[in-house]
């Protein structure tokens, strides 16, 4: 029966025109090496090496059979590192840059929804604010972007390099603590407002909130690194009141902890990604992302 390793050692001699090289080579003695060569000729049924000449030298049969051998081996060698380049391909892990509040709100149950198309994935989340996520997807850092939008605080990314799927929509109200079903605060002067560092997303967001909203609050507290979930432990605890992701605070809405204030604006939920990279694992998430249907969390 013939062997791969009986080709391999067949293209060895061809090349050498020495046993002995071949066999050092090969990490054979001569003697096993010879043999092998001879279980090739006698599988083919045909003498493939003119062992009357010095150095070594092919019959004609040799010299036709040495195209075929190099040939199957070329393809066999393209072959495997296809195969392992799929597997290593499928196997990457997914990076994603997601504003904080998304990473804990929607990102998880996001995940699970293309998971059920896909199969178990291996990802990984940078957390982090608006300016940070967009260089990390810039940067070739992340494959995708999670981040909110609105037109009244665009985003500095080029649309043709980093285009983008409209995950859903959330709102961004003025939340207060509620006690015995009503808010411990109002929209008016005299009421602490917790706010953003003013140049970050959610600030920029809130201040154009409170102004479409004719909203007029004293600034008590500026949460600088503008991470929502801060604001949202202090409105809880009665400091004062902030503008909040609506998929952040649901549950605190739903069981009276929280209260709407009736201020809010409509943001999106977008998904970007680089046009450039286009491996296979990336373009799976995109399509199946694009088959979800929206979320609407109101």
């Amino acid at each position: 029966m013939m062997d791969l390793k009986h080709l391999e050692d067949f293209v060895s001699l061809c090349d050498t025109r020495s046993f002995s090289r071949s066999a050092i080579a090969r990490n054979v003695t001569q003697s096993a090496f010879s043999r092998r060569i001879q279980a090739l000729e006698l599988w083919l049924g045909t003498s493939l090496i003119d062992r009357s000449t010095f150095p070594t030298s092919l019959t004609h049969e040799g010299r036709l059979f040495r195209e075929t051998a190099e040939e199957v081996l070329n393809m066999l060698q393209d072959a495997r590192a296809d195969m392992q380049a799929r597997r290593q391909l499928s196997r990457r892990t997914i990076s994603f840059a997601a504003l904080h509040t998304l990473a804990l709100s929607v990102f998880p149950e996001w995940l699970k929804d293309i998971e059920r198309s896909l199969g178990p994935l291996k990802t990984d989340v940078l957390a982090d604010n608006s300016h940070n996520c967009i260089e990390s997807l810039v940067e070739g850092k992340s494959d995708f972007l999670l981040t909110f939008h609105h037109d009244a605080v665009p985003l500095s990314i080029d649309p043709e390099r980093f285009p983008f799927i409209v995950l859903g929509e959330d709102r961004l109200l003025a939340a207060s603590r509620c006690e015995d079903g009503k808010p411990l605060f109002a929209l008016d002067g005299e009421t602490s407002l917790l706010a953003y560092g003013p140049n970050s997303f959610l600030g920029r967001l809130s201040a154009y909130a409170a102004r479409v909203s004719n909203v007029q609050l004293t600034t008590s507290h500026v949460n600088d690194n503008a991470v929502a979930e801060i604001l949202k432990a202090m409105v809880l605890a009665g400091h004062g009141v902030a503008w909040l992701p609506e998929s952040l605070i649901r549950r605190d809405l739903a069981s009276g902890h929280l209260c709407d204030l009736g201020a809010d604006v409509r943001m999106q939920i977008r998904m970007y990604r680089s046009a450039d990279r286009t491996r296979q694992s990336v373009n799976q998430v995109w399509e199946a992302a694009n088959t979800l249907p929206a979320m609407r969390l109101s």
